[in-house]
Formats: structure tokens, C-alpha cells, sequence
């Protein structure tokens, strides 16, 4: 997930006393449409070519300023709205990305609690059919943490997904603790590594021999492999050596608005 924007502290957002009324003001601003969402473009190594772009969200908080997509999922779960956050930015982007070429495709992110709630899948797949998107044009990117309980229930939900064409990706690999029962278990298509394994490779061997460890890995198991969080062309070119398939970063672009986005597609 990318968090770069400024954004007040998580916990004290989350921990402060008042939860309900926290909960009250993220539901009213998902109905006033203060979340935004926004799109950061995703390339082929080869080629370098635009191939889609990953939905993300803000909250535009009338007193607390920008509040960044990690805070404001934590804010979500903690005030029990997660899901319902989840289904607005999926229904959001899914029916901006209708308007795609249909070459691109979109990516969102998922939360435990989407995994948890027994109508997701049918949410998302719904979502699919109003937007005229095809599933096989959509990936939906989730964490380990999301992961950390009740993984045969999780695995049920992602089977459902990915029997419809739906790709499955496990995100920012390399940030912690990595289970590997994850990818035994779970209908993966593929690892989207985590921006502190990008950050060294140019200069540091140990670095790049980590990442090919686990391009190679990937490989092994047929997943591919994004590298986030690239910022610089020598990022770019070391990645696409290394055999990442994907990649996205402020080198090729920051999120941007729907608007935005098409005239970037559109070149």
C-alpha cells in the first residue's frame, strides 16, 4: 500500500477516546465523498509500458488534513467500517476503470475484515458485473497481516475469487515476518515486494542477491513479481535484471486522480 502522504500519527487517531463518533464521521465521509481515490500507474519492466494502476484512498478530514490509505484502513477496522470502505473504493475504481483500454488493469487492496465477511466476494463480484470490468482484469492485493488469523477461512474467500479469473497478489513482501504456508496454501498469481527491498539494490550486493533469491522463488512457484516503491531509473533497471515482471513508483508516477490518469494512458 502506498503511504506517503503526510499523514496525522495512526494510533492516535485510532486510540483516541470517541471511537464512535470517529466511526460516525468516516461513514458520513464515504457518503460526502471526502475519500478520494486515486490511481498510481503500474509498468512492464519490458518495455517499460503502462499495464494498469492500483486504487488507493484518502481522507480529506475537514479538521485533521490528509489522511493517508494505512491510516485511514486502520482507522476502518478499528471503528468496524472496514468492508464497507473496501466496497467504496472497489466500486469507485472499478467503475472508473470501466472507461480503461482494456489492456490496463486495476488493482485494489483488501483488508481481515473483507476476508472475515462472507459477503466480499460476492460484493466484489457484483461490483464487476455493474462496471462491465472483467475479473480477469482485476488483482487484489492483500497483506500478511490481513492474513495473521483464521488463514482456511481466508483461503476459502480467495479461492471463490480466483475460480472467476479474479488474480490474487500477496503485498509488500519483505516487510515482516513471511509465513510460508501463504504460499502453499493460498491461490496467489503473485508478490508485490515491499519498498525496503528496493531501497538498497542499486548499491548493495546482499541486497540484490535477496531480491533475486526471491524472484527466483516466485519463479519456482509460478508467481510473478512488482517491485514497489522504485524511484529512481537505476531502481528500475536493477529490478528488471533481477526479473520483476512489474513495477510502480514515483519514477513513473505518484497517485493521481481518475482524470488524471486518463490523460496519462492516453500518453
Amino acid at each position: 500500500m502506498f503511504s506517503a502522504d503526510t499523514i496525522p500519527d495512526r494510533r492516535g487517531l485510532a486510540d483516541r477516546r470517541g471511537g464512535g463518533k470517529r466511526s460516525e464521521e468516516l461513514t458520513a465521509a464515504i457518503e460526502l465523498g471526502q475519500v478520494e481515490i486515486l490511481f498510481q500507474p503500474q509498468f512492464a519492466s519490458a518495455g517499460n509500458r503502462l499495464v494498469g494502476a492500483e486504487a488507493l484512498s484518502r481522507w480529506n478530514h475537514p479538521r485533521l488534513g490528509r489522511i493517508g490509505i494505512e491510516a485511514l484502513f486502520d482507522i476502518a477496522e478499528r471503528c468496524g467500517r472496514a468492508t464497507e470502505l473496501t466496497s467504496h473504493i472497489a466500486i469507485r475504481a472499478l467503475a472508473v476503470a470501466s472507461a480503461w483500454p482494456e489492456h490496463l488493469r486495476l488493482s485494489i487492496n483488501i483488508s481481515a475484515a473483507d476476508l472475515l465477511d462472507d459477503n466480499f466476494g460476492t460484493t466484489i463480484l457484483a461490483a464487476l458485473t455493474v462496471a462491465d470490468f472483467g475479473p480477469e482484469r482485476l488483482t487484489i492485493e492483500l497483506t500478511e497481516q490481513a492474513l495473521v488469523s483464521e488463514l482456511d477461512r481466508s483461503g476459502v474467500q480467495l479461492d471463490r475469487l480466483a475460480r472467476r479469473g479474479i488474480r490474487i497478489a500477496l503485498d509488500d513482501f519483505g516487510a515482516g515476518f513471511c509465513n510460508f504456508r501463504y504460499l502453499k496454501h493460498l491461490p496467489l498469481d503473485g508478490l508485490k515486494l515491499d519498498r525496503s527491498m528496493i531501497e538498497g539494490i542499486v548499491d548493495d550486493e546482499r541486497d540484490r542477491a535477496v531480491l533475486r533469491g526471491i524472484v527466483a522463488m516466485a519463479w519456482a512457484l509460478g508467481l510473478w513479481v512488482v517491485a514497489e516503491g522504485v524511484e529512481t531509473e537505476e531502481q528500475r533497471l536493477a529490478i528488471a535484471r533481477e526479473g520483476c515482471e512489474k513495477w510502480q513508483g514515483f519514477l513513473g508516477g505518484a497517485p493521481m486522480t481518475a482524470r488524471a490518469f486518463a490523460d496519462f494512458a492516453a500518453g
